[in-house]
């Protein structure tokens, strides 16, 4: 007599994804009608939308920086929307995907720092140029599947994704201060930018989808319409770059500014290290989440997962502005503390015990959500105590530290299989939990809190 085994399937509530795109909708619709005056204050445009706060040129300078933002988003979602099957197309094992990522990340700690650096001497719209080089380069490779499985790719994309992180953020804040726009402003800026890389992210999805084409066929259709939006960012770029490079020698030189204002600074530091922490835990996250999700032996459609994922950012992105300003129920420094706090008891969960598919689908939201709530919270905590011209090697330097972590556990525990990985999930929730600890300690600088480190 034959053995019949049942398929068991998991399958998402079809009301999960929606019920959060509705919940972030209307926390931005309804925010302008809870806001205190002032968050207002000075607009030249009345309207109720916080896209329309704002002087005019400002407001058309941060249309279209979101959108050519959005366009680098969608363009790293087309590289990582594969992710292990990728790898599986080529035919690598285990042991050689975790040799390829750690190669990365080793790529990444070292050149990554010195892309921060460059983009503070040569200033953003040139880094940001060179992001979308590198960009077309890998989109460029990876449209052949000859070349798809090179080495290199996994280099120069691994490299973009790290410029990625800063040199956005560096532009919009150098535009915002020649405009002489209030921090109001920017910090909106802020996370409407987290919002549209969810956004972004959950395109890119259904972008790759949509192109996807036979791989015997020679020609990949999803990276070639990379390499297209990375074109169309160059083109962009290169007619509106500024000629000037502001960020040379504003403050001296650059090695006695950059150990006098991070390294001699706690405030610096500390946020150095909440940076480095979330990095972290977002990395070990995406690498770990698709085998965490069916360890109890049965299938669920991962795809369905990944946008509620991106939905809860986009929710915990559109949360960021109800919680600072006069009317705010905590400080910032308490409410990113009760948001790492959060995330890092979230990841413990599921490090300590695993449990039904459901449960661990919630708790993978609300990592999500804090995620998306800490990113724009340690931008404005970079405003308020850092230098502009320092920006983008002090995230440099804080990434470099994830991905030196990343490239240790990556060999002992995927290569040689030294590590389980409840405990690489376990030491990022206590990177967590120790980040949220000295985010608190930035209560003692309360006073300071609101003071700008240019104008001391």
């Amino acid at each position: 007599m034959g053995v019949v085994i049942e398929r068991d399937e998991w399958a998402l509530t079809p009301l999960g994804c929606p019920l959060l795109s509705a919940a972030s909708l209307a926390a931005v619709l309804l925010l302008p009608y809870f806001s205190p005056p002032s968050h207002a204050a000075g607009a030249v445009n009345s309207s109720p939308s916080p896209f329309d706060v704002g002087s005019t040129p400002f407001l058309r300078f941060r249309r279209a920086f979101l959108f050519v933002f959005s366009l680098a988003s969608v363009a790293e979602g087309i590289h990582s929307v594969f992710g292990e099957d990728e790898f599986a197309r080529c035919g690598l094992v285990r042991e050689q995907m975790a040799a390829r990522l750690a190669a990365a990340a080793a790529a990444t700690l070292f050149l990554g720092g010195a892309s921060g650096v460059v983009s503070d001497k040569l200033g953003p719209q040139h880094a940001c140029i060179f992001y979308w080089m590198l960009q077309l380069a890998v989109g460029a490779f990876k449209s052949f599947s000859g070349l798809r499985c090179a080495w290199i790719n996994n280099l120069i994309s691994a490299l973009a994704s790290s410029m990625f992180s800063f040199c956005f953020e560096t532009w919009i804040v150098v535009e915002h201060e020649k405009q002489g726009q209030k921090q109001e402003l920017l910090f909106d800026s802020f996370w409407l930018m987290t919002f549209f890389e969810s956004m972004s992210l959950v395109g890119s999805q259904g972008i790759t989808n949509l192109l996807v084409n036979d791989d015997d066929k020679g020609f990949l259709l999803p990276y070639a319409f990379a390499a297209l939006l990375s074109i169309v960012g160059i083109l962009y770029l290169r007619k509106n770059a500024s000629s000037t490079t502001q960020h040379a020698s504003v403050i001296g030189s650059y090695k006695k500014s950059f150990f006098a204002h991070v390294f001699r600074d706690n405030r610096i530091l500390i946020l150095v290290l909440a940076q480095a922490s979330i990095h972290f835990s977002m990395s070990a996250f995406w690498f770990l989440w698709a085998p965490t999700i069916v360890v109890d032996g049965r299938d669920a459609q991962l795809s369905l997962i990944y946008p509620c994922l991106l939905a809860s950012r986009m929710f915990g992105s559109v949360s960021f502005p109800w919680f600072y300003g006069s009317a705010a129920p905590f400080r910032n420094e308490d409410s990113l503390t009760i948001a790492y706090i959060t995330a890092g008891a979230a990841l413990s969960i599921v490090a300590y015990d695993y449990q039904e598919i459901g449960t661990l689908v919630i708790l993978f939201c609300i990592f999500h959500a804090c995620v998306g709530f800490i990113l724009p919270s340690l931008a404005r905590l970079r405003t308020m105590y850092l230098p502009n011209e320092l920006r983008g090697g002090m995230m440099s330097f804080s990434l470099g530290l994830a991905h030196a972590a990343i490239f240790i556990f990556l060999m002992q525990g995927a290569y040689h299989q030294n590590i389980a990985n409840s405990t690489i999930l376990g030491l990022a929730a206590c990177g967590l939990l120790v980040a949220g600890g000295c985010i608190h300690l930035l209560r003692r600088w309360r006073k300071h809190t609101w003071q700008n480190t240019r104008s001391l």
